[in-house]
C-alpha cells in the first residue's frame, strides 16, 4: 500500500484540490498532472512485472480511479486522464498479447520474454476490471461535458470516454475470442455504439454550447468505430469490406443530419480503409471468389462499395466540395473501374485474375469499358464540375489510348500473332476494333467544345484508325480464315483493300455532306489520300493485269466523282451567300 500512500501525498500538490494552490481558471497545470502521471506509470510497471497479479491489478485500478476523481474535482489534473487511459490500454493489450500465441509470432520468431505465464491474472478479473474501467471513463467523460466549459478540457474528457471502452473491447476480443468470429463481442460493440450515439444526440441538442462541436465529433466517431468493430467481430471474409463501405455511406448521410465537420473526414477515412483492404487481396475473399462469370464475389466485393461511395459522394456534395468529397469520389470511380476490369479478367481467364498475360478479348473489352466510362464521366463532370470527374475522364481516355496502341495494334494484333478471331463477321475484330472505333468517335463528340480542339481531334483520328483497321482486318479474315497471320497476300486481296478503302472514304464524304460535318469530310480526304498512296506504292508493284487496271480505273472514277461533289457543294454555298451591299 506504500504506492497508494505516496499517491495520496502527491495529490496534495494538485492545484485546486485539498491543500494545493488555487487554480487560475480551467487550465491544465503541468505539475498537478505530472505528479499523478508519474505514480500511474510506476503502477503500470508493477502490473507488467508481476504478470498481472491480482493485487497489482487491483492497486492499479484504485490509482486510476483516484486520478479520475482528482481530475474531476480540478481541471488542473486533466492531462492525467489521458495518460491513465493510455496506461489502461497498455495493461490490457499486453495481457491480450500474452494470451494469444498467434500474436506472438513475428518474422524473426516469438518476442523474447513474452509468453503465457502461470501467474497471469485471471480472465474473470480482467473482464470485471475492464468493465469498471470502461464505465468509469465513459460516464465521467459524459458528465464532464456539463461540468466544465473550456473546450480543451471537455475535449480531453470526450477523448478518453470514447477511446478507453473501444480499446478495452478490442483487447478482450483479442485475448478471449482469439481474433476469431464472435457474436457476443459483436453484441457488446453494438451496445457501446448505442451508448455513444445517445451521447452524440444529447450533446447535439444542446445548441447553447458551441464548444461541444469537437466532443460531438469524437462521440460520433466512437459510434461509427464501435459499429465497425461489431461488423469486424461478427463478419468474415468479404463481408467486412462491404460493411466498411456501407459505413462510409452511413457516415456521409449522418453528416447531412448532423453537420459535424469531422464526419466528412471520417467518411473519407473509411473509404481509404476499404481501398487499402482490396490492395491487400484484390479478390476480396481469396480463392473463394468462384468461377461463375459476373455473379461472383467480385460483383459484391466491388459493386456494393462502388455504389456506396457514389451515394456517399452525392450526400457529401450537398454541403460543399472539399478534400473529403474528392477522396470519396475517387474511391467511387476506382471501385467502378476495378469492378469492370476485374470481372473482365475473371470471365476471360476462367476465374484466374492473377494470370500474367492478357489476350485480344481481354484487351478489347478493357478498351471498350474504359472508353464507355470516359464518356459517362465527361457527361457527369458537366453537371458536377468536379475536378475528380475531370481528371478521371482524362486518365481513362489515356489508358484506353495506350491499350489500343500497344495492345490492339501491337502485342495482341491478329495480323502479327496466330490469334483465332472467330467467325466471318461476328468475331473478335468486331469487338476489338469496330466497337472501340464507335466509342472513340462518341467520346470525341462528348468533349467537342469543352476540351481543347486537339484533344477531340486526336480522339476522332483514333476512331478513324480503328475503323480502317477493322475494315482491313475483316477483308483479310474473308481471304485467310480465322487466323489472319497465315498465308500469302494475293492480288485479289490487295485489290479488295483498295476498293474497300475507297468505298469507306466515299461513305465518310457522304456523311460529311449530309450531316454538314467538316470532321467527316477531312477523314474522307485522309482515307482517299491513303488509298492513292497505296495505289502508287503497293498496287503498281504487286498487282498485275486486270487487277492493276481496275484499281486505277476505280480510283480515277472516285476522284472525278469527289471533285464533282465538291464543286456542287462550293457552287451551292456561293449561290446561298447573300451579296455584299455596295
Amino acid at each position: 500500500m506504500s504506492s497508494q500512500d505516496s499517491f495520496s501525498r502527491a495529490v496534495l500538490v494538485v492545484c485546486g484540490f485539498m491543500l494545493g494552490p488555487e487554480p487560475e481558471g480551467e487550465h491544465v497545470e503541468p505539475i498537478s498532472s505530472g505528479s499523478l502521471i508519474a505514480y500511474l506509470f510506476g503502477a503500470l510497471l508493477i502490473v507488467l512485472n508481476s504478470f498481472h497479479a491480482d493485487p497489482a491489478l487491483i492497486s492499479f485500478g484504485l490509482l486510476v480511479a483516484g486520478s479520475l476523481f482528482v481530475a474531476w474535482r480540478t481541471p488542473a489534473a486533466t492531462a492525467a486522464i489521458g495518460a491513465a487511459a493510455l496506461f489502461v490500454f497498455v495493461v490490457f493489450a499486453e495481457w491480450a498479447v500474452r494470451g494469444n500465441p498467434d500474436m506472438l509470432v513475428l518474422p524473426g520468431g516469438p518476442l523474447p520474454g513474452i509468453g503465457p505465464n502461470a501467474t497471469d491474472g485471471s480472465v474473470s478479473l480482467h473482464m470485471t476490471t475492464a468493465a469498471i474501467f470502461a464505465s468509469m471513463f465513459g460516464v465521467a467523460g459524459f458528465l464532464a461535458q456539463r461540468r466544465f466549459t473550456t473546450t480543451a478540457i471537455i475535449v480531453q474528457w470526450a477523448a478518453v470516454a470514447t477511446f478507453t471502452p473501444l480499446a478495452l473491447l478490442v483487447a478482450l476480443y483479442a485475448r478471449i475470442a482469439q481474433l476469431d468470429r464472435s457474436i457476443p463481442f459483436a453484441i457488446f460493440a453494438v451496445l457501446l455504439a448505442a451508448a455513444f450515439a445517445a451521447t452524440t444526440e444529447f450533446l447535439t441538442r444542446r445548441e447553447d454550447r458551441p464548444e461541444h462541436s469537437a466532443p460531438i465529433a469524437l462521440f460520433a466517431t466512437g459510434t461509427l468505430a464501435a459499429l465497425a468493430l461489431a461488423l469486424t467481430f461478427a463478419l468474415e471474409k468479404g463481408w467486412l469490406t462491404i460493411a466498411l463501405a456501407l459505413m462510409s455511406l452511413g457516415t456521409a448521410w449522418i453528416s447531412l443530419q448532423r453537420p459535424i465537420a469531422f464526419l466528412r473526414t471520417l467518411a473519407a477515412i473509411l473509404a481509404g480503409i476499404v481501398v487499402l483492404r482490396i490492395g491487400y487481396e484484390p479478390r476480396i475473399v481469396g480463392d473463394a471468389v468462384g468461377t461463375t462469370p459476373i455473379f461472383n464475389w467480385l460483383l459484391w466485393g466491388y459493386g456494393i462499395p462502388a455504389a456506396s461511395f457514389w451515394a456517399a459522394s452525392i450526400f457529401l456534395r450537398r454541403n460543399g466540395d472539399d478534400a473529403a468529397l474528392r477522396a470519396v469520389e475517387s474511391a467511387a470511380i476506382l471501385f467502378t473501374v476495378l469492378l469492370a476490369f476485374m470481372e473482365i479478367r475473371h470471365a476471360v481467364n476462367q476465374g484466374d485474375v492473377y494470370r500474367s498475360s492478357a489476350g485480344l478479348t481481354e484487351v478489347a473489352l478493357q478498351v471498350c469499358t474504359a472508353l464507355a466510362m470516359a464518356i459517362g464521366l465527361e457527361r457527369l463532370r458537366i453537371r458536377t464540375a468536379s475536378i475528380v470527374h475531370n481528371i478521371s475522364a482524362v486518365l481513362l481516355t489515356v489508358f484506353a489510348g495506350l491499350a489500343a496502341v500497344f495492345g490492339l495494334m501491337l502485342l495482341e494484333t491478329p495480323i502479327l500473332w496466330p490469334i483465332n478471331v472467330g467467325g466471318g463477321f461476328i468475331n473478335l475484330l468486331l469487338l476489338g476494333y469496330a466497337l472501340p472505333a464507335v466509342l472513340a468517335l462518341l467520346l470525341s463528340y462528348a468533349v467537342a467544345g469543352r476540351r481543347p480542339a486537339a484533344y477531340a481531334n486526336t480522339l476522332a483520328a483514333g476512331a478513324l484508325i480503328l475503323a480502317l483497321t477493322y475494315v482491313s482486318f475483316e477483308i483479310r479474315r474473308l481471304y485467310h480464315g480465322p487466323v489472319l497471320s497465315h498465308g500469302p497476300t494475293t492480288g485479289a486481296e490487295q485489290y479488295t483493300y483498295s476498293i474497300a478503302w475507297l468505298v469507306f472514304g466515299v461513305v465518310l464524304l457522304g456523311i460529311g455532306i449530309v450531316a454538314g460535318s467538316q470532321r467527316a469530310r477531312m477523314a474522307s480526304a485522309a482515307v482517299i489520300a491513303l488509298t492513292i498512296v497505296k495505289a502508287f506504292v503497293v498496287d503498281m508493284s504487286q498487282l498485275t493485269g486486270v487487277y492493276r487496271a481496275l484499281s486505277f480505273m476505280c480510283l480515277g472514277v472516285v476522284l472525278v466523282a469527289i471533285g464533282w461533289l465538291y464543286q456542287r457543294i462550293l457552287f451551292r454555298r456561293q449561290a446561298e451567300t447573300p451579296p455584299v451591299a455596295g
